[in-house]
């Protein structure tokens, strides 16, 4: 399980802290290996369903040929779309990685507790898809925090906040709780949601939607229609059916999300603010 969850969590760390020169590195492949060598992706797979005495060859195949599958759209886009406007096979890319995270398609490969590895194989598949075969521009996919990249972070969290609270509390969507969870407890949980949940999320809704989008329908357009796809695929969260409160606030945060990222196009600084927020909401008002 251990070396799962390094061979899941290795390539986010990589592209997050060495991207450039990685993907560099991997232009000077083989074309068939670039596009090949995701498939590697089953490995977490085999080692994690040994363990827990579940293998099967179904799911086997599809983390296998997925990310190959992704690859080979991806590297067809680059060709049909130099000017990186984006292009129909770009949509269908994140359309198919938006929709299996959030309506859980493939879960099932994995014990409950290990479900996560799911949303993080597929987001090593796009990272080095659209890094490495589509060569996607703009998507400020750096780590390497900078002093403005949480400033710009925090400006954001403090903009949304009093939004947040006001109309949370007034729809009994928010309730306070009040007390000091103690300063380990607030970094724990302000780390765990950073790196496992803002920078996912941000990745892929600014790092990549929003920048393609704004080749197209321009910056503002970009950012609310991001916004309000991001408040949508909060529509299940802890809810049996459509929880339009959560997707109302989430689709306003989106709005302060974009606009952190916007500013300099670094996904660190838009996972700050969503960091900021998420940790805000979990120790003090769920």
């Amino acid at each position: 399980m251990v070396i799962a969850a390094a061979l899941v969590l290795a390539p986010l760390f990589a592209a997050a802290f060495a991207g450039e020169r990685l993907y560099a590195a991997a232009q000077r492949m083989p074309l068939w290996l670039r596009l090949s060598v995701p498939c590697v992706s089953c490995l977490p797979y085999v080692l994690a369903a040994c363990a827990a005495g579940g293998f099967r060859w179904g799911w086997f195949a599809l983390y296998a040929l997925l990310p190959v599958a992704i690859d080979v759209l991806l590297w067809q886009s680059a060709k049909a779309d130099a000017d990186q406007r984006g292009s129909w096979l770009d949509l269908v890319v994140l359309l198919g990685l938006g929709l299996s995270v959030d309506l859980h398609w493939f879960e099932g490969a994995w014990p409950a507790h290990l479900a996560a590895f799911n949303k993080l194989i597929l987001l090593d598949a796009g990272i080095y898809a659209f890094g490495v075969l589509r060569r996607l521009d703009g998507v400020g996919f750096d780590l390497r925090l900078r002093l403005r990249d949480v400033a710009t972070g925090l400006r954001e969290t403090a903009f949304y906040t009093p939004i947040a609270l006001g109309l949370g509390l007034w729809l009994g969507f928010l309730h306070v709780h009040a007390g000091w969870p103690g300063i380990a407890r607030i970094a724990g949980a302000w780390i765990f949601t950073f790196f496992l949940i803002a920078v996912p999320e941000e990745l892929f809704f600014r790092g990549w939607t929003q920048n393609l989008l704004e080749r197209r329908v321009g910056k503002l357009a970009a950012l609310l229609v991001t916004a309000v796809l991001f408040g949508l695929s909060h529509f299940n969260k802890r809810a049996m059916y459509f929880n339009w409160r959560y997707v109302l606030l989430a689709a306003i945060a989106g709005v302060f999300y974009g606009r952190a990222w916007r500013r300099d196009r670094r996904v660190g600084a838009s996972a700050v603010t969503h960091a900021t927020v998420d940790a805000i909401w979990s120790l003090w008002l769920r």
